[in-house]
């Protein structure tokens, strides 16, 4: 398989800031000029041929996904500034053309003509959906508005909502802060993790330099013995990117006023029509119904850790306040769970080394669902940066290139200028070229895992591998959709579904098997014993009522900033965190601006945060209902292939879950979930 050369080339990735540029321009001109050929045929020859928007549509995100994605990778700063520059054009480009009346008529006359001409039932269910939303489309840009004002007032208020979310976005991938500590404020945080800070001398003090990444802060939330160092480090964190508070507030601003124009009671209503939840009052039904759950979980889990941080403090010789704050959490959960399981979570991490875990859930996931990752090195070998893993995918057993999946970059660990979590990019589509042969996806995971210091290999927290596991579900969500056109490939299906394939996938992380399968201690090469497999397993649901309570409050402030129940010069910090204590049963200190570190608010999940507990309903049951018999099964893989994956968005996510599952989806192994919980806080101890 490894001799067989792909039928389509992989992109370079030796752009200049020219190029970059340059290939913006041109990508710009040639789909204005195809909109501007299709608003100058006669409307009796509009047809579904002739509306060729939908390859022009696929042939403009091949060229500028690729350049808009530097920004989020590049260690060249005037390379991130092009890629940013080229994703504002292009952004305000496609706010014009939406804008575009002889372009909404055209799409409207060729629906029209194809009712009319009996063309329509000719079309298969995919044409359709996709005539179906173009058209709709336009309605929701406004170009249903009678007044040619307001539709002026929408071009500029997209435009300047499109800056502030760049702006923001910018902030976020370009933030390095450090906050520093002496060794003895750093006292109960991991060597392995320390020996990776910067140190510096000043005076006869030695400093520690900790970034807000994840693999430097984190561990010091959850190992710091020190109260004060916890909450200096979280208030820190919480203001990281206050620098971004003005860019929120004018993106709300913005959002709130084209939701007026377009004639929705709120930009949340504006947005859940598309949803599976189909209105901003079901969203925040769903939310209040999973609150009502939660509340006594967490109220049982908050007074279990105070216990334990009153216990804590005592032995310390700390003063007790009898309060539980947020920076309190990751610490007494961490605690919590070694006491209660004995279980220590840097000696799990020692079975994760990165070296093993990777290739292993790329293996799980290659047998479970048929395909190959084939390695690109040497010559060959084009990436961003030298740490890249580039892969070709082919089915198993592929004899010639028909057998040809896509391909696959994996960019894992943390560096300046780099975007600082953890996430999937679908760089290219795959479709049908009007030829009839295939264009390929290909997508591209970037993460921040810890990396090797000079004792230890690079290794994994299981909460590491989880997430691992959950962003190869979106991965594979993009290499394996089979969809006819673009628009609907992969992961472009309703927000509130995208997350449930890949939170099903997090349950592998969880199965005794797969478990054994992904783990090896760095020094002995053993596997995880089953007795601290049965630790894991245990901790899954240990104080899962405070961590969905945390989401709630995420989704909760986003519903809230995006209807119309708050007064024009709401304090979004005061929101933001009476929110918080309110929702997440956890103190905070001085307010601090958290809300201009929520990307997700401007990054395509406004008034849609919701989503990923609402998916979570969805997830839950099909891994119980389909895979939890067997959950390494290839047929039932293929089956996840074949109902979800192949189809994409070419069809209502609801009509894929009944086919997947056989029936309407239901939320009880969701709550049964929960419930598990609440069994185990009432036996809980010290």
């Amino acid at each position: 398989m490894a001799s067989l050369t792909p039928p389509q080339p992989p992109p370079s990735w030796q752009h200049t800031v020219e190029d970059i540029e340059r290939l913006t321009t041109e990508a710009l001109d040639k789909d204005k000029q195809v909109s501007d050929d299709i608003v100058q045929l006669p409307e009796d020859k509009l047809n579904f041929d002739t509306l060729a928007l939908a390859d022009a549509e696929a042939a403009f995100d091949i060229a500028l996904e690729p350049l808009g994605f530097y920004q989020n990778v590049s260690t060249n700063k005037a390379l991130r500034d092009a890629s940013t520059k080229c994703e504002e054009r292009m952004r305000k480009y496609a706010n014009q053309e939406s804008m575009r009346e002889d372009l909404f008529k055209a799409k409207v006359t060729t629906a029209v003509n194809l009712r009319k001409t009996g063309a329509w039932d000719a079309l298969s269910a995919e044409q359709k959906r996709l005539v179906d939303k173009m058209v709709l489309d336009g309605k929701r840009a406004g170009l249903g508005l009678e007044k040619g004002e307001d539709k002026e007032r929408l071009k500029v208020l997209k435009d300047e909502l499109s800056d502030a979310c760049l702006k923001f976005t910018q902030n976020f991938n370009e933030e390095s802060g450090r906050i520093t500590f002496t060794r003895e404020q750093l006292d109960g945080v991991p060597e392995d993790v320390i020996s990776g800070y910067t140190q510096r001398t000043e005076g006869d003090k030695v400093l520690y330099e900790v970034t807000f990444r994840t693999p430097d802060i984190f561990p010091l939330f959850k190992y710091a013995n020190d109260p004060k160092t916890r909450q200096e480090a979280y208030q820190a964190y919480d203001d990281r990117l206050a620098n971004n508070v003005g860019y929120l507030d004018s993106a709300l601003r913005l959002r709130r006023e084209i939701a007026a124009i377009l004639q929705y009671d709120s930009w949340a209503d504006y947005i859940t029509e598309v949803k599976m939840v189909k209105s901003a009052a079901n969203a925040k039904k769903f939310l209040d119904e999973l609150k009502s759950h939660l509340d006594p979980l967490g109220v049982q889990e908050r007074a279990i850790l105070l216990a334990l941080k009153k216990e804590e403090h005592a032995k310390r010789g700390l003063p007790f306040d009898d309060k539980f704050y947020i920076w309190d959490y990751r610490y007494y959960d961490r605690l919590y769970v070694e006491r209660n399981l004995s279980l220590d979570d840097s000696l799990v991490k020692e079975y994760f080394p990165v070296s093993v875990v990777v290739p292993a859930i790329l293996d799980i996931y290659q047998n479970l669902l048929g395909v190959k990752f084939v390695e690109i090195k040497g010559d060959k070998r084009d990436v961003w940066h030298p740490e890249v893993q580039q892969f070709a995918v082919w089915e198993q057993g592929a004899k010639d290139e028909s057998g040809f999946v896509g391909y696959c970059y994996l960019d894992l660990f943390p560096r300046d200028g780099k975007y600082s979590h953890a996430a999937v990019w679908g760089l290219f589509p795959g479709y049908e070229l009007p030829d009839g042969k295939r264009h390929y996806p290909l997508t591209a995971m970037v993460a921040n895992l810890a990396k090797p210091t000079p004792d230890r290999p690079a290794l994994m927290r299981h909460d590491d591998v989880t997430t691992f596991f959950h962003e190869m579900g979106h991965v594979f969500h993009g290499l394996l959709s089979r969809t006819r056109y673009s628009r609907f490939h992969g992961t472009a299906v309703a927000r509130d579904f995208v997350e449930a394939p890949s939170q099903m996938l997090e349950n592998w992380c969880w199965e005794p098997e797969v478990l054994k399968k992904m783990s090896s201690h760095y020094k002995t090469q053993a596997p995880l014993s089953d007795d601290l497999i049965t630790k894991i397993i245990k901790s899954r649901y240990v104080n899962v009522g405070l961590f969905y309570l945390r989401q709630l409050f995420f989704a909760n402030f986003d519903l809230a900033v995006h209807n119309n129940s708050l007064d024009a010069d709401t304090d979004y910090t005061q929101l933001w965190n009476e929110l918080r204590e309110r929702i997440s049963l956890v103190q905070g200190g001085e307010y601090k601006p958290g809300q201009g570190t929520f990307g997700h608010i401007v990054g395509g999940y406004d008034a849609g945060y919701y989503g990923y507990t609402y998916s979570l309903v969805f997830a839950a049951d099909m891994y119980a209902t389909v895979f939890k018999k067997a959950p390494l099964d290839p047929a039932l893989g293929k089956l996840y292939r074949d109902k979800i994956l192949f189809v994409g968005g070419s069809r209502d996510d609801m009509d894929s879950l009944k086919d997947f599952l056989g029936r309407a989806p239901n939320p009880k192994a969701f709550i049964d979930e929960i419930e598990q919980d609440g069994e185990a806080v009432k036996g809980a101890s010290l």
